[in-house]
């Protein structure tokens, strides 16, 4: 947790973004570090756990870290959690949680605690029908790489 600490403390103290960073363990080694760059990139999806994933995937030159685990300053937030289910982290350690980051001026809780009725207003399906033809091109694929 300490590098993660110390990968966010550089962030913040050049300016890149919040106070977040993160560190990939796998096997007692750091494969991947990174802190929040939302800033630096004037890109919302540049959190430190994001960071930490691209770099692993990179020096692994694999997007599956099953083995892995990740050390965070905070608690994901449901994008990072996605990018870490998806890339197979096995565990999630984290120092701050949700309250803690709403409480430095962070809405991550609003993410969480959205009404169906906010939802349904927020994202509507649309040409269904033609997805589905999209998915079933893809599904009769014989060799693909993916999930």
């Amino acid at each position: 947790m300490f590098v993660a600490i110390e990968e966010a403390r550089y962030g913040i103290n050049h300016g890149h973004g919040g106070p977040f960073g993160a560190v990939v363990v796998k096997d007692g080694e750091i494969i991947g570090r990174g802190h929040n760059q939302v800033i630096l990139n004037n890109d919302p999806t540049c959190h430190g756990e994001m960071m930490a994933i691209h770099d692993a995937c990179k020096k692994l030159g694999t997007f599956d870290l099953s083995g892995c685990e990740i050390y965070t300053t905070g608690e994901p937030c449901p994008m990072c959690m996605g990018a870490i289910l998806w890339a197979n982290l096995d565990k999630v350690y984290f120092g701050c949680n949700v309250i803690d980051t709403e409480d430095i001026g962070f809405r991550d809780n609003k993410f969480y605690n959205r009404t169906e009725e906010e939802k349904k207003k927020f994202s509507i399906c649309l040409d269904r029908d033609e997805c589905l033809k999209l998915y079933a091109e893809y599904k009769a694929i014989e060799d693909k790489k993916g999930y």
